[in-house]
């Protein structure tokens, strides 16, 4: 493996969302003294928080999957999550999801195989329930053929997968398995029912592909979310990244909150150019030996790094957060602290918001809705004699490159007709009584920086997949290594926590006697467990 050469006893992490902080963990516990700057007044980045008046929610993702991967970078500086100042409490929601759909039918998705296969066998019948047991069996085993040798690993070349005998053996399982055709496909053809089909296919959106064009791979994803588990934290996701924070600095990390960084100070010789130095917006400059770079691939160019040409970004959404009286929620059809609320389309919807060119807003929506007080009590809040929740709502949409819409004068608007589809759907009294806050459009996310305006970075087709995504070593740079979501090995929470360790991997190397504190793999249960 290619890593940082020279000495890298001081490295600067620029970002602490969970890839910088993950970053900042595993290189603080290899023995680097490592200062980590943000520009906001908090940690988090995309798991981070929205204050207000009285209460606080969080900003971006609300799905956990592979909680260890939390444990492994706290165990990186020899702590771990109840020792660590604030402590984390990650409890597992049961159920992960409550689907409900255009008939009026609903779907309890459940971790636990025998739960699942009763609930399944309630909705669709006894036999769909013996197909969800084989499509869980595959799931699993695409899962574990890809875990170690192509999420968890870095590639140096798209050759490291015959170069190396462990990738070339996943690389036959995965191709014996159909891991190269379409997840689409592959779930309609084991599945009957058209709304189990969607609830294991749904997350394709996560990776910026309908369905039918995403790889069998990326079945890793429903595997990861409906088999594994989906949790939530004590406090809200944002209490994931304070953890993180406080472990960083009870381990002699400095952490730099509301610092700007405004590019990086290159020495420039015969060979890569090096970075010598961080440069703020303050006016100071922090000395380095590597920096850990963690902005969205939209903002590269202003650290000197060349972006990647002709990226392919995935669809972006329009997200409301804000305050619902609990009297209210407590009549919805769903009391569930994730509901999707799908629509009736389900191909067309996919072609609405996925084009590369010509994307529309989704003629009829599917909808995730989101109820963290349900399983966290300490999130109510009161106004004056009213009990209130908090509440977000997310409606996919595409992106800028897609649809270069006007969102300051659309998101209102846009917003007010979602509200009145929930009406109708039988979320009474929202449209008149949900409390609007804050509301994120894809031209939030341009603003700050994300490519083509979303927060889901680069789509995963097979050449932004993998050893073909761009790469965490920064192009003709010598000691600037890149995390997040837009580098491998993709977009979402466990992956941006394995690109920390990943990137940290990177500055230290293989082979120069430097080690985490603890071991920092995860070791997911087998496909045995897992389905019996």
């Amino acid at each position: 493996m290619k890593s940082v050469p020279g000495p890298v006893e001081h490295v600067v992490v620029v970002g602490a969302g969970l890839s910088g902080l993950s970053a900042a963990l595993y290189l603080t516990g290899a023995g680097c003294a490592v200062t980590l700057v943000e520009r906001a007044d908090h940690v988090g980045g995309r798991v981070g928080r929205y204050r207000f008046a009285d209460y606080e929610i969080d900003s971006g993702a609300t799905v956990l999957t592979l909680p260890g991967l939390v444990d492994d970078a706290l165990a990186a500086v020899g702590t771990d999550a109840s020792s660590a100042v604030p402590p984390l409490r990650i409890r597992p929601l049961t159920p992960a999801y409550h689907a409900r759909f255009a008939d009026g039918s609903d779907l309890r998705v459940f971790s636990d195989p025998e739960r699942m296969s009763a609930e399944v066998a309630r909705a669709c019948g006894p036999e769909e329930a013996v197909r969800y047991r084989r499509l869980r069996d595959w799931l699993g085993r695409v899962f574990q053929a890809e875990y170690d040798e192509f999420l968890a690993t870095n590639f140096d070349s798209p050759l490291d997968m015959v170069r190396y005998p462990e990738k070339r053996a996943a690389l036959l399982r995965l191709v014996r398995l159909g891991g190269f055709g379409r997840l689409g496909t592959r779930v309609a053809r084991t599945l009957r029912d058209p709304r189990l089909t969607r609830l294991f296919t749904f997350q394709a959106l996560y990776a910026g592909m309908a369905p039918e064009q995403a790889l069998g791979v990326y079945g890793a994803i429903p595997y990861m979310d409906t088999a594994l588990g989906v949790y939530f934290p004590d406090g809200g996701m944002r209490a994931v990244a304070e953890t993180l924070a406080g472990a960083f600095t009870a381990a002699g990390g400095r952490l730099e909150l509301g610092t700007e960084v405004t590019g990086l100070d290159y020495h420039r010789g015969r060979g890569p150019a090096r970075a010598r130095r961080v440069l703020l917006a303050d006016g100071r400059a922090l000395p380095c030996d590597a920096v850990v770079l963690t902005a969205d691939l939209g903002s590269l160019d202003r650290f000197g790094v060349r972006p990647r040409r002709g990226l392919r970004a995935s669809p972006s959404a329009v997200v409301a957060h804000g305050t619902v009286p609990a009297g209210i929620a407590e009549n919805w059809p769903v009391q569930a602290h994730h509901t999707i609320d799908f629509g009736g389309a389900w191909a067309r919807t996919f072609a609405e918001i996925t084009p590369r060119r010509g994307g529309r807003l989704m003629g009829d929506p599917s909808l995730l809705l989101t109820r963290p007080a349900l399983s966290d009590p300490g999130l109510y809040l009161t106004r004056g004699a009213t009990r209130y929740e908090p509440f977000s709502l997310l409606a996919p949409c595409p992106n800028l490159d897609s649809a270069p819409l006007d969102w300051s004068r659309l998101g209102p608007s846009y917003l007010r007709e979602l509200l009145g589809v929930l009406e109708r759907r039988g979320y009474h009294g929202i449209a008149e009584h949900f409390t609007v806050d804050r509301l994120d459009t894809p031209a939030t996310w341009r603003d700050q920086g994300m490519l083509a305006g979303t927060p889901f970075s680069a789509a995963h087709l097979f050449r932004q997949t993998g050893p073909f995504r761009t790469r965490n070593l920064a192009p003709g740079k010598e000691n600037v290594v890149l995390a997040g979501c837009g580098t491998t090995p993709g977009v979402g929470v466990p992956t941006a926590l394995l690109s920390g360790k990943l990137a940290a991997q990177r500055v230290v190397g293989e082979n120069r006697g430097v080690r985490t504190r603890a071991p920092a793999t995860v070791r997911p249960p087998s496909v045995t467990e897992a389905v019996n």
